[in-house]
């Protein structure tokens, strides 16, 4: 008798455990990283971070920021529903000749609630060449 009330005690509290799972939305997405490889400049800085809410609630992105201005991400208005998928746009400003490595923050109410998107790449301007450049060519002519 004792074991059955035992077995019956511990039959509850996992049912109870399973009714009460937590609903929480995950973002997960394709890549974290995009690389530009090496462009012209005034070339299109459009770039998007695709992702899936692998969660169980809907996803609300509340906030994406850039640490530049050079950079202007773009949010999803509404949420997005467990299974679907939305996209981040990124664009970047291409008439900055140089380097590229930005971080675009993104905040929402999935179970990790930041999640840093990285972009990369050179932006070139192919009508200059750079001091480097010019000296190997006046060693080439002489």
């Amino acid at each position: 008798m004792k074991n059955l009330i035992a077995i019956l005690f511990i039959g509850l509290i996992s049912l109870g455990s399973i009714a009460q799972e937590k609903k929480v939305a995950k973002i997960e997405f394709k890549t974290t990283v995009i690389d530009y490889g090496t462009i012209e400049k005034g070339s299109d800085g459009v770039r998007t971070f695709e992702f899936t809410n692998t969660g169980n609630a809907p996803l609300v992105i509340s906030n994406v920021k850039s640490t530049c201005g050079c950079t202007v991400p773009k949010k999803p208005e509404g949420p997005i529903m467990p299974g679907e998928t939305g996209e981040i746009e990124v664009k970047y400003d291409t008439n900055r000749v140089n380097y590229i490595r930005k971080t675009i923050t993104v905040t929402s109410n999935a179970e990790t609630e930041m999640v840093a998107l990285k972009i990369k790449g050179r932006v070139i301007d192919p009508n200059n060449t750079s001091v480097l450049e010019k000296k190997e060519k006046s060693m080439i002519e002489q």
